[in-house]
């Protein structure tokens, strides 16, 4: 199983998107500032998942949620 997460900053309110097998670990390692990319917003948190059960696909979601550059897209993945 894979998982696609979104997830934001409770410091700036960025958000960080990606996919992992294990999310509960992911966010830990976000959190513990392990992450170069995240290290400056933490703490984080969980707003958006969807799973996959095929890594290529979850990699291509990943991808186009990216795609979106914080647009109305999603905006309304986030806020369901």
């Amino acid at each position: 199983m894979y998982i696609i997460y979104i997830i934001q900053s409770k410091k700036n309110k960025k958000y960080y998107i990606g996919y992992t097998s294990d999310i509960k670990n992911r966010l830990f390692y976000h959190n513990s500032g392990k992450n170069k990319s995240t290290k400056s917003g933490r703490p984080w948190k969980i707003v958006h998942e969807e799973k996959f059960t095929d890594k290529k696909l979850a990699w291509i979601r990943e991808r186009q949620i990216k795609s979106y550059k914080g647009g109305n897209a999603l905006k309304k993945l986030v806020s369901k």
